[in-house]
């Protein structure tokens, strides 16, 4: 792939002839890739984590009329999903049609081997390299950047080097967008305006007791004088000054003394919100200098949760402008800003429902789902912007609220779940076929305006469980030997790996699969030599496979993947030594993902999300359909790259591990 050309030297008239040629070969092949495209179209519709068992049930009830119109004119099958069947691995399996030993994303997280904690998988940012300070201020000399961290190149660029149109809608795993001929806007890891995944904001005169562990969002105190409190909308860090501190806006909010009603004041706009309303797109600035010369813009919703008898205000993370972005979110630059200029504003933030709000408390499911009604409904909207501006090439467009309604909702379908309550269930039973439903609709939008020249996809990245029990596999790790503490810690007290003694330290568990040798040589303090690894690895994974629930005898663990039995590739560098693929109804702790160590090894999983796929990959693949039939017997995730290329004639990459499935 990287070979050198030597230089070859030509007489004139042969290096004429020879530069004619190719430019005649040239013309060729443009007017062969011209005449394969034509007016050759490809939609892919991306449901996150439709569920193959769900998508036959609701079909069977007659609840899915285009689903079912799809799988019968065409084809429709189960998908084999990534290892492990996480939401960022998934996708760049299937951007690339490469697994993560080519791609080099294996979970959410990863961890530096120097340093010994978990970092992001998918991006990085760096800061200006050089900064001059002027009194309190600090002026970067040079602009900082962010860095998508995914290898391997995107089906869509392999795309568009053949001159077909490509048009890719919040396609996961794309943070920032990779640059492209075509439009393009990020999805699942673009983060808000601070910087993270979203961090909400809750102003109350009744702060809950778990407010200074609350992840995902800030609670800020405020007390009423007079019917009202004066409070700041926290924005970005300011870096340009010392000690960056939080740049702030201050708005004010004040109760009418007799009705559910309230009004907020933020830079000039007057909110007048009922309890439980949401309120539009609020847009405001941050100013980080003085006299304007540089700020920062972002929107946000109200939302007034409760106006008496204690005052609860929401206010979602601060999203991306799309009418100026702050961090790069599309391509072309402007694309973001165009959909703005048609559809208004909307979530740019890559997960768009508030999951941490309602696992802390800070909503209840109502509150939960009116929020994810509006990200649908805007996701629509979208949708039929997008759909009726195309006109030929590709078009993926992906949908959220399949995943993560049945991340927070599967309680309620499930009575075998710990946290059941049938009040509940009868409330919100319904809102996973719900959405289904809405998503048929999509289908329906599109099959009925199909031709003979358009192939469809609907496909989802993988399917869905119940999640009744936590493990924490770092506990059952120490329990069995195979982590040390420092002397005298108490296990309920490390956070981050941070009293771990790695000296005495064989294997620990990172992320939500991932198991790590404290190998030497590689870890920081590492102890297993490399000739030991294989051997302490058979001993892990046979006492994992036998490892069973305490409460039900049932098998914890299904399968135990060695990294180079399922991984290829040329980015291994931060690919786990063990993936442990967890049994249906098991799936590892949120403590055990950034390596803290609960007294229990085991629980019931109390928390709003109960449903879930970082299973063993078999156990929970995805879902494709077509308006073609399906040749490939067990089609896979990463076939579907190479399948697309193939409809326009186009041949996969020797990278690509996958194969066309027609």
């Amino acid at each position: 792939m990287n070979k050198k050309l030597r230089s070859i030297t030509l007489p004139g008239t042969c290096l004429l002839f020879c530069l004619l040629l190719t430019f005649s070969f040239y013309g060729c092949e443009q007017s062969k890739a011209e005449a394969v495209n034509g007016d050759k179209k490809v939609i892919v519709l991306g449901f996150d984590g439709v569920d193959p068992g769900l998508l036959s049930k609701f079909m069977a009830e007659g609840r899915l009329p285009n689903f079912k119109r799809l799988a019968e004119q065409g084809d429709y099958k189960s998908l084999g999903t990534s290892i492990p069947p996480q939401s960022p691995v998934a996708w760049s399996n299937f951007i690339t049609g490469m697994n993560p030993g080519g791609h080099g994303i294996y979970d959410f997280l990863h961890r530096d081997p120097s340093l010994m904690i978990p970092i992001s998988s998918t991006s990085e940012t760096e800061g200006s390299a050089s900064t001059v300070k002027f009194g309190k201020w600090v002026i970067p000399l040079s602009s900082g950047h962010v860095k998508n961290l995914r290898q391997g190149r995107a089906f869509w660029n392999i795309l568009e080097d053949h001159n077909v149109e490509t048009t890719v809608f919040k396609v996961p795993a794309n943070f920032p967008p990779v640059a492209s001929k075509g439009k393009t806007l990020s999805g699942m890891g673009t983060p808000d305006l601070l910087g993270t995944f979203g961090t909400f904001s809750f102003y109350t005169d009744d702060p809950p007791p778990n407010q200074d562990v609350i992840s995902g969002g800030i609670v800020y105190p405020v007390q009423l004088i007079n019917n009202g409190f004066e409070a700041n909308l926290v924005g970005p860090k300011n870096t340009f000054l010392e000690h960056a501190p939080d740049a702030v806006i201050p708005f004010r909010l004040f109760r009418d003394p007799e009705n559910a009603t309230a009004q907020i004041d933020v830079q000039g706009h007057k909110i007048l919100l009922q309890e439980k309303e949401w309120s539009d797109w609020v847009e405001v600035d941050f100013s980080l200098l003085p006299a304007g010369l540089q700020s920062v813009s972002g929107i946000c919703r109200f939302y007034l949760k409760e106006v008496r008898p204690k005052m609860k205000l929401y206010v979602t993370p601060i999203n991306i402008a799309p009418a100026n972005p702050a961090l790069p979110i599309s391509t072309p630059d402007d694309y973001a800003s165009d959909l703005h200029k048609c559809c208004g504003d909307f979530y740019t933030q890559g997960m768009p429902e508030d999951t941490k709000a309602l696992s802390w408390g800070v909503f209840d499911h109502f509150d939960f789902h009116s929020q994810s009604k509006n990200v649908l409904e805007e996701r629509l909207r979208l949708f039929e912007h997008v759909y009726n501006d195309f006109e030929k090439g590709l078009l993926f467009f992906y949908f959220s609220s399949t995943d993560l309604n049945s991340h927070m909702f599967y309680n309620m379908i499930d009575p075998d779940h710990p946290s059941y309550k049938a009040e509940l269930a009868e409330e919100f039973g319904s809102v996973i076929p719900s959405i289904y439903e809405n998503v048929d609709a999509v289908v329906g939008r599109v099959l009925d305006q199909l031709d003979d020249n358009t192939t469809l996809l609907v496909m989802s990245d993988h399917g869905f469980a119940s999640f009744r029990r936590a493990v924490n596999l770092n506990s059952w790790l120490l329990d069995e030997g195979y982590i040390s503490l420092r002397r005298g810690t108490s296990q309920s007290d490390v956070e981050y790996y941070d009293k771990v003694d790695w000296i005495r330290t064989k294997i620990y568990g990172l992320g939500f699969n991932g198991v790590y040798v404290n190998l030497r040589s590689r870890e920081r303090n590492g102890i297993v030599l490399p000739t030991e690894k294989k051997k302490l690895l058979t001993e892990v994974s046979e006492k994992l496979l036998k490892l069973r629930d305490p409460e039900t005898g049932e098998q914890v663990v299904n399968r135990v993947y060695l990294a180079e039995e399922i991984y290829s590739g040329r980015n291994l560098a931060y690919a786990p030594d063990l993936v442990v693929g967890y049994n249906r109804g098991f799936r590892a702790s949120w403590e055990t993902t950034i390596g803290t160590f609960p007294e229990e090894w085991i629980s019931d999983n109390m928390d709003p999300w109960s449903g879930d796929h970082c299973m063993a990959a078999e156990l929970v693949p995805g879902v494709i359909l077509s308006n073609r039939k399906i040749q490939s017997a067990n089609p896979k995730l990463f076939d579907l790259a190479p399948t697309i290329l193939a409809e326009f004639g186009i041949g996969k990459t020797d990278e690509m591990v996958g194969g066309t499935i027609f």
